[in-house]
């Protein structure tokens, strides 16, 4: 009893220095995607101008093994063309025929020439210039796409900079698809979505840096007891200022949104620049783990 009691002093302190010191994130939801077409350029563009910390990508694999960024599992939401090459389930279709549609088009006419990127160009645009915020969607064991993912990583030189600075977080509501990137290498920082109970917490520390829940389902009760594991809070998709200003007063320590024009101004002068946040956000959960 005294053990835990220790744990839970310790923890406490920890969340009060990190509170007291670290400015929550501004997460670009699918980029700047009140405004701009969701995953697209255009968006990515936007939210970096608008100040975020991280830009989001949903990840589907085409026919042809190519990792592509985009949220549902099919084309029919954003993508404009040719019925046969435009419509149906991503992974039915290859990259030649996913790069003939329009992203764009379904928000406005002015985006009719933005294209479905692929998270290799995502990171030849970007590079290291920006943080990714990237989430495995319907993951099947048998498409690699863990494998593909961190090969990418790899390519591009982010998978250090994910471990030392999380330039790079991957989220998922698979739990079985974080714990293979965890098998894998289990230094990189990983985010469960979804609300799990105080009870589950700790089995989802054991494998994750943080926690992503839909933010209707939270309080601030739940946002203490998963500091109290050292997890991060990432609630989605917050779009209200009333709602902001709830869950800022709760504790949490970074929200998605789509319009990070609203979310900025609350942070206020002391919001972090550029990369700097997620720096700050690894270091405080170092300092969490460790105890100090």
């Amino acid at each position: 009893m005294k053990g835990l009691l220790l744990a839970a002093v310790v923890a406490s302190l920890c969340i009060t220095s990190t509170a007291e010191a670290a400015i929550p994130l501004a997460i670009g939801h699918r980029g700047a995607s009140g405004t701009r077409p969701e995953h697209t350029f255009a968006s990515y563009d936007r939210a970096i101008e608008l100040g975020a910390d991280y830009i989001e990508q949903d990840l589907q694999l085409t026919s042809d093994g190519v990792l592509v960024v985009m949220h549902d599992t099919t084309l029919n939401r954003t993508a404009r063309g040719d019925a046969a090459n435009c419509t149906g389930p991503v992974d039915q279709h290859t990259l030649a025929q996913i790069k003939t549609c329009s992203a764009g088009s379904w928000f406005g006419a002015e985006y009719a020439n933005e294209k479905i990127p692929t998270l290799e160009e995502v990171f030849q645009r970007y590079g290291k210039s920006v943080n990714y915020y990237i989430e495995t969607k319907a993951p099947d064991s048998a498409d690699h796409m863990e494998e593909r993912l961190l090969a990418l990583l790899d390519k591009y030189g982010l998978r250090e900079p994910a471990v030392s600075e999380w330039q790079v977080l991957i989220q998922s509501f698979s739990a079985a698809s974080l714990q293979k990137v965890h098998a894998i290498d289990p230094r990189l920082p990983l985010i469960q979505l979804g609300n799990p109970t105080i009870a589950q917490m700790p089995d989802v520390a054991s494998y994750s840096v943080g926690v992503g829940p839909s933010f209707g389902g939270i309080n601030g009760d739940w946002v203490a007891a998963a500091h109290a594991q050292c997890l991060q809070v990432h609630p989605y998709t917050v779009n209200n200022v009333a709602d902001m200003q709830k869950l800022l007063g709760y504790g949490v320590d970074g929200m998605f949104t789509n319009f990070l024009d609203r979310l900025t101004p609350l942070l206020g002068k002391e919001k972090a620049n550029g990369k700097q946040g997620a720096k700050e956000a690894a270091s405080f959960h170092d300092t969490c783990i460790s105890g100090t």
